[in-house]
């Protein structure tokens, strides 16, 4: 594993996510936003759990297919329609899905959570972009 998660003394210690990654490789992966669509770009979901899932699965299949694992994600930007703290709950459903599913760490490598007003399109909730260190 290129990535090593920590959670420092002194730092919010919380479960979802670690607020520190450590990594080691020899190439630098950044991916563009996903969402929740499929590669021709219909939209796989309409509320923010499945959203936030279905995008996080686009997230491993870019990675893999740079020759990369999920394991080997650094970091993770999620982009949230309309977001308010209420939404929360939704949000870490879909992740833990995604950890189910698609083998993301436990917990998540760091993350942050920006609320946008609008996303490219009305019935899109959420945008991740992942950092991935690969060997």
């Amino acid at each position: 594993m290129t990535v090593h998660l920590s959670h420092p003394d002194g730092l919010l210690q919380q479960k979802d996510y670690a607020p520190v990654a450590t990594t080691t490789g020899s190439r630098l992966l950044l991916l563009a936003g996903q969402l929740a669509v499929t590669p021709l770009g219909e939209t796989t979901a309409t509320d923010l759990a499945a959203q936030v899932h279905d995008a996080l699965r686009n997230v491993a299949t870019a990675v893999r297919g740079a020759g990369g694992a999920v394991t080997d994600i650094a970091r993770l930007t999620f982009y949230v329609a309309g977001w308010t703290t209420d939404m929360a709950d939704e949000l870490w459903e879909g992740t833990s899905r995604a950890q189910e599913s698609d083998g993301f760490s436990a917990p998540l490598p760091p993350v942050t959570v920006i609320g946008v007003q609008t996303l490219w399109r009305p019935d899109l909730l959420v945008e991740i972009e992942a950092t991935a260190v690969l060997d």
